[in-house]
């Protein structure tokens, strides 16, 4: 197992995770329902999302919340998304980096399930 320290590294950990997402029954049909063939442009723009958060690079500008506030999701998605995110990282990554990501998954998770509570988004 290695830190997480570069773009490469994050493509990893972004490919590990979303694997797991396509092939999970209950998330699977969520997200392939709307990415469908738009994999690819998903995939870049979450590697830049998490090179910015983790590397510190600035590669994502954007608001992560919006795309998300329309979905059929609750807790029970979240829980699930963050069990698969969590084990992703544990297969292939341990340090710092790696604990700051779960740990701002475990966060984003918690502020989007507040914002889709709160109906006014």
């Amino acid at each position: 197992m290695k830190e997480i320290k570069d773009r490469k590294d994050i493509e990893i950990m972004v490919d590990t995770f979303y694997t797991a997402v396509r092939k999970d029954d209950l998330l699977g049909p969520i997200f392939n329902g709307i990415i469908k063939d738009n994999w690819s442009q998903h995939l870049d723009t979450m590697y830049r999302f998490w090179q910015t958060v983790l590397l510190h690079e600035y590669a994502y500008k954007g608001s992560p919340f919006m795309p998300h506030r329309k979905l059929p999701i609750n807790e029970q998605h979240f829980d699930r998304w963050l069990q698969l995110f969590k084990s992703s990282i544990d297969e292939n990554f341990k340090g710092k980096a790696a604990d700051e990501a779960k740990w701002r998954a475990e966060k984003m998770a918690e502020m989007f399930l507040i914002k889709l509570n709160n109906k006014s988004f």
